[in-house]
């Protein structure tokens, strides 16, 4: 919020809500600047790339939340078994390995090697520009980033998982809900997973979050159009307006995304709705 002139706001083109007569009061949208290769203002070319990277963190951390739910809940059931052994020691992995190698490791194998029993690519973005039948949407192209950017996130949401259910599968209202007849398959998840969810659900917005933020090396990697590729190729070009564009844009989504936390909490557990 600022003062302006009447003249500053028409030789400048400023945008936003302004107040008052020859000298106004408002709040002006923030003006990113052009950028200093293509001459874009920086506020369209980060929106023409944030909804490849919207899509791509997803993606990804739909497949790490389902997933790594499933495997934390089997482990946690499965207790000192194979199952959980399994399940921990895959965990352990995915935790250990960079997103960057995985990347490259994944694109060679899957998109190269086996690219003929896959039909997937090594690199590819959301649309493909063909000269004759213009612009064509390719999804196979988002499998292997989602995944890649997915397998850490899965590996910690299995572990928070399981040690949030073998948590909760102590407690007596569980034994309480076992002796009036429910069957195993409710129990755990009407009852269990739902209170073991609030430190899973602060680890999926947090990633998600940073998801967002730009996932830099598995985009450039796989030549996946969004936030992180664009910053990537800006810094290579020292193109500036555009780097400090997406510096400010993911902020923001950290922000968003960490309010909606809060109020997933109370959905989830109504036991915080009670305490506030």
């Amino acid at each position: 919020m600022s003062v302006y002139t009447k003249e500053d706001i028409e030789n400048k083109k400023l945008r936003g809500i302004f107040i008052g007569g020859k000298t106004k009061v408002g709040i002006k949208v923030p003006y990113l600047r052009r950028s200093y290769q293509s001459k874009r203002d920086v506020l369209d070319v980060l929106a023409d790339a944030l909804p490849g990277t919207m899509l791509l963190a997803f993606s990804a951390m739909l497949i790490a939340t389902i997933v790594g739910i499933l495997l934390g809940v089997l482990a946690a059931v499965n207790q000192n078994t194979w199952w959980d052994t399994s399940a921990v020691f895959a965990s352990v992995l995915g935790i250990s390995a960079p997103s960057f190698f995985m990347g490259i490791v994944i694109a060679y194998v899957f998109g190269f090697v086996l690219s003929h029993y896959t039909g997937l690519n090594m690199t590819g973005s959301l649309y493909n520009i063909d000269p004759f039948k213009g612009r064509q949407l390719q999804l196979q192209n988002l499998i292997l980033p989602a995944i890649t950017l997915g397998i850490r996130p899965l590996a910690i949401i299995t572990q928070l998982t399981r040690s949030a259910m073998l948590d909760v599968l102590d407690q007596d209202y569980i034994r309480t809900a076992y002796a009036k007849g429910l069957t195993k398959r409710m129990v755990i998840f009407k009852h269990a997973l739902r209170n073991a969810l609030n430190p899973v659900i602060t680890a999926i917005t947090g990633w998600f979050a940073e998801l967002l933020a730009g996932a830099f090396f598995v985009e450039y990697i796989f030549g996946w159009k969004g936030i992180g590729k664009i910053t990537v190729d800006a810094l290579e070009k020292l193109d500036f307006p555009v780097v400090m564009g997406s510096v400010l844009v993911t902020a923001a989504f950290f922000i968003i995304i960490n309010m909606l936390a809060d109020i997933l909490y109370g959905i989830v557990d109504p036991r915080i709705r009670k305490s506030n």
